[in-house]
């Protein structure tokens, strides 16, 4: 049976544990804690193996298990590892917080405030957005260090091994921090029916930003529906997908060192440009993530740029609609001739445990979760991107789900030209995320000028870099 734990006086513990400074990693660990090395230290000796009797109990935290339609596919996944691994107890709980606006923000609030009472949980999931921070200011243990990086690197491997891409997307300094979990690309969805009825051939996408807005505004005009909404503009939205436009033409929005910060150069200045002309012409409608996800659900607005985490949630929400309509999908537009340079979403699985048996255990439910049985769970039951590709080929794995569902093509075509969801460094990297999205939102929803707004946003944004 799953147990879930209650918030145990969470606004008191997360307002002490967000008042700490970059000292908070000492919580993470202690002066006995012989795994707890740092990427410089060097490789202890891995924690034992479970005794065949040996009864452990851990907590497993994930903001998948906030959100309704995605928790019975992990209440399943959990329910299936405590059933092969009867001596271990997993608590499964969602992150311990008020908000869950901006996940990565709420998660890592999360670990800090029960980091503070002695309580942080066993493994945790944290986007690739809070790796940096995971690592030096939360600590999160390296996985190379508590089971031995042969270990680690044969959990990659298997029958269907890890796409290349993602093996190392929670490293750290050479070392894993992080095993990739959950994962998606910013996909184009769009709305089949609103396409025909606008004149648009639902066979044709449009495949530059170009021929998105002339798509969007047939839709609009012709349908009387809102053309085109792009879900990565947003200060709630998270940076991710903005990075990826960005990168798309052809820019960064921070230097490879992470010591420079570049969102306000000239590629970044002309992708927001574009999505502010998008709105400026009517082709994008001036709405929040809350009201625009639904929308679109709904078949009010004709094309969408989304991740892929989304698919179930749209698959459902086109059949159930009144009257109902029919999902495509499209990779994300390039800026002209320029390739386009997805980047990715999601989490990877991070551990907290000190205590040598609860890493074991731990890292037996990090193995379960990104074995060949739960990615066939999880892209069937969610619409993320199964890391072990092979499981697509496999009759046993998701062969015929992936014959049924013909959505998830683009995301994986898009997995091959991946560039990774850089972390901001230092213990103001949310900050640094909002000062930039907080421009970005201002100029595509408000008019703001472009190059001013995103300059003044980098200057502050600068100021709260790590000083080296």
């Amino acid at each position: 049976m799953i147990r879930r734990r209650s918030a145990r006086g969470v606004a008191a513990a997360c307002a002490a544990a967000l008042a700490l400074t970059l000292g908070l990693a000492a919580c993470g660990s202690d002066d006995g804690d012989e795994t707890a090395a740092s990427p410089a230290s060097p490789t202890v000796k891995a924690v034992p193996e479970l005794g065949p009797d040996q009864k452990v109990s851990i907590v497993f935290e994930s903001y998948n298990l906030a959100q309704a339609s995605w928790t019975p596919t992990f209440d399943a996944l959990v329910a299936d590892f405590q059933k092969s691994h009867p001596n271990i107890t997993v608590t499964a709980q969602k992150p311990q917080t008020s908000t869950l606006k901006g996940f990565g923000t709420a998660a890592t609030a999360s670990i800090q405030a029960q980091l503070a009472t002695g309580n942080a949980p066993d493994v945790a999931q944290l986007t690739f957005g809070d790796l940096n921070y995971a690592v030096e200011s939360l600590g999160a243990k390296p996985l190379d260090d508590i089971v031995g990086r042969d270990a680690v690197q044969e959990n990659f491997g298997g029958t269907h091994p890890f796409a290349p891409a993602a093996k190392t997307l929670g490293d750290v300094d050479g070392k894993t921090f992080g095993v990739p979990f959950v994962f998606s690309t910013p996909v184009l969805y769009y709305n089949a029916d609103l396409f025909r009825a606008a004149g648009l051939d639902p066979e044709k996408p449009p495949t530059t930003w170009a021929e998105f807005k002339t798509a969007a505004l047939a839709i609009k005009d012709k349908t009387g529906k809102q053309g085109a909404y792009i879900d990565c503009l947003t200060k709630v939205s998270g940076d991710w997908c903005y990075q990826a436009l960005v990168a798309s033409n052809g820019g960064t929005v921070i230097s490879a060192d992470k010591t420079r910060m570049t969102f306000a150069e000239a590629p970044a200045v002309e992708a927001v440009t574009m999505a502010q002309d998008l709105v400026n012409s009517g082709a994008s409608p001036k709405l929040s993530q809350d009201q625009a996800y639904p929308a679109f659900s709904r078949g009010e607005i004709g094309m969408i740029i989304e991740s892929s985490s989304a698919q179930g949630v749209f698959i459902k929400g086109a059949a159930g609609s009144k009257p109902a309509w029919t999902l495509k999908a499209a990779t994300m537009p390039a800026f002209g001739s320029k390739p386009v340079v997805p980047t990715n979403s999601g989490a990877a699985l991070f551990m907290f445990s000190k205590d040598p048996a609860k890493q074991r255990a731990a890292w037996e439910l990090i193995e379960f979760l990104t074995s060949d049985a739960a990615y066939t769970k999880i892209t069937s039951g969610i619409g993320y991107l199964p890391l072990r590709t092979g499981l697509l080929d496999d009759p046993n794995g998701l062969k015929t789900w992936a014959a049924e569902n013909p959505l998830i093509k683009p995301n994986l075509d898009q997995l091959a030209k991946l560039k990774p969801w850089v972390s901001f460094p230092g213990k103001d990297y949310v900050q640094i995320r909002t000062a930039m999205l907080g421009a970005v939102e201002n100029v595509v929803y408000n008019g703001a000028d472009p190059k001013k707004t995103l300059t003044d946003a980098q200057t502050e944004a600068t100021k709260l870099l790590p000083k080296s």
